[in-house]
């Protein structure tokens, strides 16, 4: 019996299992379904997380790389500038830096280190400590600056620890400046500091809005270091990457939320509570079907009609699944009622349940989207397409959010035509949209910014700041463009022109009237040119006029005499009238194949021409002056290279006592011996040695070498003690030559230097009485060349007090026949014999010559009628057989 009823009981128990295995499959179902609902919530959580902190960082990202890059092209600008201003002081650096920081920038200081030594620094208060820092003999940045110097590229190092104080980025600049036409050199480098703390203000680091963990580690060379920013933990934790780039340097900054990626998604309990909730509304049904099941087989109807309320709830369980947050509504589209569920009434701000129909959603429109988004849905409502909209809300409380709907159509079960869809919020969307485009847009006004600076910098690199003119950057590329045009008919002409008497006025009234004047000279210019011609300033007082068109020669000559004359205009500065000259050469390109470049070297062939002639003047170029110029360059390059080849020799010609005619001295005479025209006397190459500034190493090696002949005339008995050598005025003050007399014996009176008397003694009296009175300590002789010609007073004279005067052959010559020209010789015997000084009389070209040089008082004669100059050998046959012949006559008349 028990059995029995055991076995009863087994197989009740069997007929309920039957009734609610559908119920235990479904709760299996739907707890699976809610474990994976739930699990694909948190993936889709933590992508959402991981894509909002990579919207941040980028903003970030983009921010500090674009500020790095901005502050590396202004300080790009700068250097620009100081390439064409090699000659750059700290005053001008200053105000070229000040432009530079008056733009939005992140810059700390600048510094400037011409041959890798800073001299400029700004802002100077505060960093005079730099001042005198020289690159090379620093241990901690030799290293990049040679890399600079070598390289010819910015390097950026950083950051680092600052002695001011802060952290900074370090950015290295090459400063390469023009040395000749296509040639560039290494000048210096210019550093400039990026203050990070500045950066991290920019990049937004600092923003206590910032909803991540934010770490920024160099990756230089690949090698990752230490983080400098941040907590370097944040790379532990999976965090979002990005690289940041910029010159030679790279960092990668890494970001995770703040709180990390394990924190629960917002309303997550919401979620799990609704998908409980929504589970049990489907177990329920479930397990109650099971029961009626048992209880009511019969109840077929029932059931399906469960089964048809359990797809409605799946099918709106799957949207609902699908997209998180997102509110549902239906529309019946033959009578416009209007469902939302809850979600949806909360987007709108609705507390109470709206009425079911369209104008309750027109009202919340905004006016301005109300019309656009009517026309929408209806348009999708006649072609049966699918809704798809964003518009503007006013929610209740004033609020403005911007929605985004979709709707699709479908038919009920009743074969009625409706509209399901669904609205999200996406104003914090279309925010950071604007927010980016806010971005974007200052980032385009800052851009706009660097090229206006830019602008502004290439304009001051083409142009004179003094004068606005384009300078000599500018002329030469001007130039290039002017060659690669074709020049069929048009005839190209450049003026060059030079300021006469321009240094006078710098060195008298200083260089705010030198300024004052050049200002002048330009607007004189730019009067009296025509708009077609360009004017440039290429030196201090430099300029160069190019002219395209068909005016022939003569005109631009007259051109070129109107802009002296123009020029020729004075000024008043403070009170002083300034005038200044002007030399201009002129050169014209008849063919077409000669490029400008060759037309300036012409310009200034004749310009040299011009102040050759006078200045003030205006020559044109022509083949004569051509050979001429490349005759002086053969002859001054002949003339070093005889320096150093010993090639200028004396050659020597005797005085003669005017009474005896015996030798009493001899003058040693600069004589070139030229390699290929043999000997050439002073007139043929005396202008062009003054030119190169070697007439002193001229006079050295003549003396060096009369002494020497000294020394033979001694050694050989001539009965010659005494040798006069000519002595530049540049001779006369150089230490050198002391230094030379320190070295030698000489008997008083044995050696004389011969003065020319166009030193202008009156000018530099006190100097050259100085430099004399040093010379005739060592027992040298003073003597007066050329006298009568040049500048010497009485008064310098005395002050001077030489040993002779020579009177000049231009004296002497007409003395024969001109009565008056003998009274202007005994006036200067006379002035000699008051002043106790030996007159010596050059030009003796006869012996009438003599006789009356004689009779008025001269005690020495000089010149072809008694001897020509001759050389060292020649002299000593000379003076040997002359002493032969004097022997003779005495002997004779005894």
């Amino acid at each position: 019996m028990a059995e029995k009823v055991r076995d009863k009981n087994w197989g009740a128990l069997d007929a309920a299992l039957q009734y609610y295995v559908p119920a235990i499959v479904v709760v299996a179902a739907v707890a699976i379904a809610m474990v994976y609902a739930d699990i694909q919530k948190n993936h889709l959580h933590q992508e959402n997380l991981r894509n909002g902190v990579a919207e941040e960082l980028g903003l970030i990202r983009a921010r500090l790389e674009g500020g790095i890059n901005a502050n590396i092209k202004l300080v790009q600008g700068l250097v620009a500038v100081v390439e064409t201003e090699p000659k750059i002081d700290q005053t001008r650096f200053s105000a070229l830096a000040v432009r530079l920081f008056d733009t939005e920038h992140q810059l700390r200081h600048i510094a400037l280190a011409p041959d890798l030594v800073v001299r400029f620094a700004y802002p100077l208060s505060g960093n005079e400590k730099a001042i005198g820092f020289d690159y090379r003999t620093s241990e901690t940045q030799r290293e990049v600056a040679m890399q600079v110097r070598d390289t010819g590229r910015m390097a950026v190092t950083g950051p680092v620890d600052l002695v001011q104080g802060g952290r900074g980025l370090i950015v290295r600049y090459p400063v390469v400046v023009q040395t000749g036409k296509a040639a560039r050199s290494f000048w210096g480098l210019m550093a400039a500091v990026i203050d990070m703390d500045k950066l991290y203000d920019y990049g937004g680091l600092n923003s206590e809005n910032l909803g991540i963990e934010v770490s920024i580690v160099s990756t230089r060379g690949g090698v990752s270091n230490m983080p400098f920013f941040g907590n370097p933990s944040v790379f532990l934790g999976s965090p979002v990457l990005m690289p940041i780039s910029f010159g030679n340097e790279s960092w990668e900054i890494a970001a995770r939320p703040k709180g990390g990626w394990d924190q629960p998604a917002q309303n997550e309990g919401t979620f799990r509570f609704l998908m409980m909730l929504v589970g049990a509304m489907i177990v329920a049904p479930v397990a109650w079907v099971a029961r009626l099941l048992r209880e009511r087989q019969a109840n077929i109807a029932v059931l399906r009609q469960r089964e048809s309320e359990l797809n409605a709830i799946s099918h709106r369980l799957e949207l609902a699944l699908t997209a998180s947050g997102i509110g549902i509504w239906n529309v019946d589209l033959d009578t416009g009622e209007l469902t939302w569920d809850n979600r949806v009434r909360q987007l709108y701000g609705l507390t109470e349940e709206p009425d079911s129909s369209l104008e309750t959603w027109h009202t919340l429109l905004h006016p301005d989207d109300l019309e656009v988004s009517e026309r929408n849905f209806k348009k999708a409502v006649l072609r049966d397409r699918d809704y798809v909209a964003e518009f503007r809300i006013i929610r209740p409380d004033g609020e403005t959010r911007h929605i985004r709907a979709f709707g699709t159509h479908y038919r009920d079960s009743e074969n009625r035509r409706k509209m399901v869809g669904v609205n999200w919020d996406v104003t914090a969307d279309i925010r950071l949209q604007q927010d980016l485009r806010e971005a974007q847009r200052q980032t385009e006004q800052q851009n706009e910014a660097l090229e206006t600076a830019r602008r502004h910098m290439e304009h001051n690199s083409l142009h004179d700041a003094l004068t606005g003119l384009p300078n000599r950057r500018y002329l030469d590329q001007h130039i290039a463009a002017i060659d690669k045009l074709e020049h069929a008919e048009n005839r190209l002409t450049v003026l060059h022109m030079d300021l006469d008497r321009f240094k006078d006025i710098n060195d008298t009234l200083g260089h705010g009237a030198g300024d004052a004047m050049l200002r002048h000279v330009a607007e004189s210019l730019r009067l009296n040119v025509r708009d077609s011609d360009f004017v440039a300033r290429i030196g201090g007082d430099e300029f160069v006029i190019v002219c395209f068109s068909q005016l022939g020669e003569e005109q631009y000559l007259e051109m070129g005499r109107r802009l002296i004359s123009a020029i020729n205009t004075p000024i008043t500065y403070e009170g002083h009238e300034c005038r200044v000259g002007a030399s201009i050469g002129v050169a014209t390109k008849t063919d077409r194949n000669s490029v400008v470049a060759q037309l300036l070297v012409n310009a200034d062939i004749a310009l040299y021409e011009a102040k050759r002639r006078g200045r003030n003047r205006v020559e044109r170029f022509s083949d004569q002056l051509r050979a001429q110029t490349v005759n002086t360059k053969k002859t001054a390059d002949a003339i070093l290279r005889s320096l150093a080849a010993e090639e200028f020799i004396p050659y020597f010609q005797p005085q003669f006592d005017a009474h005896t005619l015996e030798i009493n001295g001899v003058e040693a005479l600069a004589r070139w011996q030229h390699p290929q025209r043999g000997i050439l006397a002073p007139h043929a190459f005396l202008d062009i040695a003054e030119s190169l500034n070697v007439v002193s190493q001229i006079d050295a090696t003549i003396l060096d070498q009369a002494l020497f002949q000294l020394t033979r005339w001694r050694a050989n008995d001539l009965g010659v003690d005494r040798v006069s050598v000519n002595i530049s005025a540049q001779r006369l003050f150089e230490e050198t030559l002391l230094e030379r007399l320190d070295t030698l014996t000489l008997e008083p009176g044995s050696l004389s230097f011969e003065l020319l008397e166009s030193i202008s003694f009156d000018d530099k009296g006190d100097a050259i009485a100085q430099s004399i009175d040093r010379i005739r300590a060592y027992g040298i002789d003073i003597e007066i060349d050329d006298f009568g010609t040049g500048y010497a007073s009485i008064l310098s004279l005395v002050k001077l007090s030489p040993s002779r005067l020579k009177i000049d052959r231009q004296l002497t010559a007409p003395i024969v026949s001109n009565v008056a020209q003998r009274r202007l010789i005994s006036s200067i015997v006379d002035i000699g014999r008051s002043l106790g000084i030996g007159i010596v009389a050059e030009g003796v070209e006869t012996m009438e010559h003599a006789a009356i040089l004689r009779d008025l008082g001269c005690h020495t004669l000089q010149g072809y009628a008694l001897a020509r100059p001759m050389s060292g050998d020649a002299f000593i046959d000379f003076a040997r057989r002359h002493a032969q012949e004097r022997q003779d006559l005495l002997l004779s008349r005894a």
